[in-house]
């Protein structure tokens, strides 16, 4: 008798795991939130690239994060199990923007920021989004991720008038949203991406026309300003075997009296000496600092490596970035701010924290010193 029961657990349990996985390939396969796939022709131009190696982008020096099982199976747990202070303990409110501001502002460069690592740039006439995710949830379903930490943006996308261009950093979710994708599209004029990214963009229905794709250290004009591609040291991809399709990137971008640098995700590396020598000093520095462990600190910088990193790109000021909106980690939401301000108050580097949606302009004159974030704590 029991071993009949066994049986018939064993063959319930082997059925639900066979349609589990079915219904797991179906979606990846037919959802469009996963994005392209590169042509032969598009791999083999990808081959051109130092960065590219038996079909797959890599990190210099190949550096990879090492996540054995036992390592996977304390992450998961972690993740899952309850915390405290992971998240903010009240909807974060954030500060509105119209669009009749954004299309009429005329006036020096200003930044918003819309939490995570997106911002809309105002930079000599022009409107630039940088990694535009507006999504609630950092996932290809919602059922697949917790939600943003505040309920409103800024502004909602619907209202955002015309984008000269987008620069996006990496193809993972909680960076490049299908949703937001869509309703951009229309009325984006051009995209700006690392090599293989591009191919996503296609796959929603953006003209090749429209899409300029950059290997590290290549650059881009437009108009008066410069993009420039420069080294990170992460990881690309949006299911589950298609790893290092993508590269993944830092950016630059130059006005003729102005530089900005931003890290999109990364580990600590040498790469931000050079890019210090090669592109430095710089104005202001947008820099990873969220969603780090030590599990995984070769693609994510813990907030002392934040500051470290700012000290070498020679950055004026840094703000970071890559926090207050989601969680994708184990550490307390506002870990990241505190551990950074701390650390480059003892590397001498200034640090600015705008609230979500605050205007900021280069020479910070508007922005307070204040710990808005304990309110939520």
């Amino acid at each position: 008798m029991f071993k009949k029961i066994l049986k018939r657990m064993l063959l319930g349990i082997g059925i639900l795991s066979g349609a589990i996985l079915i219904a797991a390939t179906l979606f990846i396969n037919i959802s469009p939130e996963f994005g392209g796939k590169a042509t032969k022709e598009q791999r083999e131009f990808y081959s051109k690239s130092q960065n590219y190696k038996k079909g797959k982008f890599i990190n210099r020096g190949n550096v990879q994060m090492s996540m054995d099982f036992n390592k996977f199976v304390k992450s998961f747990t972690g993740y899952f199990s309850p915390s405290p202070n992971t998240k903010p303990s009240a909807n974060i409110t954030v500060q509105k923007i119209d669009s009749l501001s954004i299309v009429n502002y005329r006036d020096r460069t200003r930044m918003v920021w819309f939490g995570h690592s997106t911002f809309l740039l105002q930079m000599n006439g022009r409107n630039i989004l940088i990694d535009p995710m507006f999504g609630e949830v950092p996932a290809p379903h919602p059922m697949l991720g917790g939600k943003r930490f505040s309920s409103e943006l800024p502004i909602a996308i619907e209202k955002l008038p015309t984008i000269d261009a987008v620069i996006l950093s990496h193809d993972h979710y909680d960076h490049l949203d299908y949703a937001s994708i869509l309703k951009l599209k229309d009325k984006v004029n051009h995209f700006y991406a690392p090599l293989g990214v591009g191919v996503h963009l296609m796959e929603w229905g953006i003209p090749q026309g429209q899409i300029t794709e950059l290997d590290w250290w290549q650059e881009s004009a437009f108009g008066d300003l410069t993009f420039k591609c420069t080294p990170a040291q992460h990881f690309s991809g949006r299911g589950f075997n298609d790893r290092g399709n993508t590269l993944w990137a830092s950016w630059i971008i130059q006005s003729p009296t102005e530089n900005l640098f931003f890290s999109g995700d990364s580990g600590y590396g040498t790469h931000f000496k050079e890019i210090g020598v090669k592109y430095g000093p710089f104005d202001f520095a947008m820099m990873e600092c969220g969603q780090y462990n030590e599990m995984w600190k070769e693609i994510h910088m813990m907030p002392e490596e934040t500051a470290q990193a700012g000290l070498d790109i020679k950055a004026k000021f840094i703000m970071p970035i890559h926090w207050g909106a989601f969680k994708l980690a184990m550490h307390t939401w506002t870990d990241p701010v505190e551990r950074l301000i701390t650390k480059a108050s003892e590397l001498n580097i200034p640090v600015i924290v705008p609230e979500i949606g605050q205007s900021i302009h280069l020479d910070h004159k508007n922005i307070q010193p204040s710990k808005w974030w304990i309110k939520y704590d």
